[in-house]
């Protein structure tokens, strides 16, 4: 297995999984009509944005340097929304974007002037959600993301082109059937004035099971009866098990349980396990507990129990409990499944620890770094 091989920690996207991910979000677009982005907030791997491109449309972004970033490795079409513009950045924005989309009235009175040659649009807050949690939700109470319909009702939106909306986080087709039925209630007296209509992301279109021709269906009748080009704006669903993280085991102790530290970080490098409410899958192993250490599973006749670890001073810096076939060495390799999405975007160098390389397997089974990862990178941000 190639994963015996590398210098860790480090992620691997494999380029296999990839396409096949992008062919699924290709054929929504091309049965639907829909014009399907990749956010960049989901997943922003430079050395994948070229593969991206052959598939879909172009990419959403949520300031200056995403939009910088989408220009250089996609070059297609760039939407770029932000919960506030600043001044200083509106007009290279603009210059880089397609279409601005803006958080609140302020925001659109004050930039639209500069903005005269952008596709413009608006975010409405549908003051509904579905949501695992409401860390993740964009509508709820004192939400600050996007325009209530009641705020719209005196507006001059004789130069607005679009509305945008983001209701969902890792949801079904039958969720986004839902909010579409909100927003054609509380927004439907706007939505002809209009050109597009993005329908925004948590859109969990390639995950097993996923209802695809429902929402090639609700895409394509929404934009019939409107008359308008829809989009979609999936992150997660284009990095979705698309590859792993690989840690080394760097020491194993002993005080009630065996304890493996790892030269990785769930606080650093796997933020979503501490925010979200799951854990990674291991490969070869199976979870025995959550982090806080809740038993989900009883250990077996010949399985072998560790506490897998990070290597920071952060107590809760902890994977959770998982069992293996065989007793664990220092020196081997963890492998931390479906580690690319919401990841790389968000990894820190918190207590120096080094960030992961970036390697993709390629089509013909070979390794390629992307990203080599130095001192100079935590150096430069402190």
């Amino acid at each position: 297995m190639f994963y015996q091989n590398v210098q860790t920690p480090v992620y691997i996207l494999e380029e296999d999984k990839l396409r096949k991910n992008c062919e699924i979000l290709a054929k929504v677009g091309e049965k639907s009509g829909a014009k399907v982005l990749l956010a960049l907030k989901g997943f922003a791997f430079s050395g994948a944005m070229k593969i991206v491109a052959q598939y879909l449309e172009g990419s959403t972004c949520s300031g200056l340097w995403e939009a910088k970033f989408a220009k250089e490795y996609m070059d297609k079409e760039i939407h770029t929304y932000s919960p506030a513009f600043k001044e200083d950045e509106i007009e290279q924005i603009a210059n880089l974007s397609h279409h601005i989309v803006f958080n609140s009235l302020n925001q659109f009175y004050k930039f639209k002037d500069k903005t005269q040659e952008n596709s413009i649009g608006l975010r409405c807050n549908l003051e509904f959600s579905i949501a695992p949690k409401e860390l993740y939700n964009p509508c709820g109470k004192y939400s600050r993301l996007g325009i209530r319909a009641k705020d719209l009702e005196n507006a001059d939106l004789s130069c607005v082109k679009g509305l945008h909306f983001h209701a969902l986080c890792e949801e079904s087709a039958q969720s986004l059937e839902q909010v579409l039925k909100v927003f054609e209630l509380k927004f439907g007296k706007w939505i002809k004035q209009m050109q597009w209509v993005n329908f925004g992301g948590g859109h969990h279109i390639t995950k097993k099971g996923y209802d695809v021709e429902k929402l090639i269906a609700l895409c394509q009748n929404f934009s019939d009866k409107y008359g308008v080009q829809v989009y979609l704006e999936p992150g997660e669903a284009v990095g979705w098990q698309t590859g792993n993280l690989v840690a080394s085991v760097i020491d194993i102790i002993e005080n009630e349980k065996q304890i493996a530290i790892l030269d990785t970080s769930s606080e650093a490098h796997m933020p979503d396990t501490i925010i979200m409410p799951y854990m990674s899958e291991v490969l070869n192993a199976r979870n025995l507990t959550t982090r806080d250490n809740e038993k989900i599973s009883e250990l077996k006749d010949n399985e072998f129990a560790y506490l897998l670890t990070g290597n920071t001073c952060l107590a809760g810096d902890v994977m959770g409990e998982y069992a293996f076939s065989k007793k664990l060495q220092i020196g081997d390799k963890i492998v931390f499944l479906d580690q690319i999405h919401y990841t790389i975007v968000k990894n820190t160098t918190f207590n120096g620890v080094k960030l992961p390389n970036l390697m993709l397997l390629n089509t013909k089974n070979e390794l390629q770094m992307i990203r080599e990862f130095s001192y100079k990178d935590y150096a430069l941000r402190n």
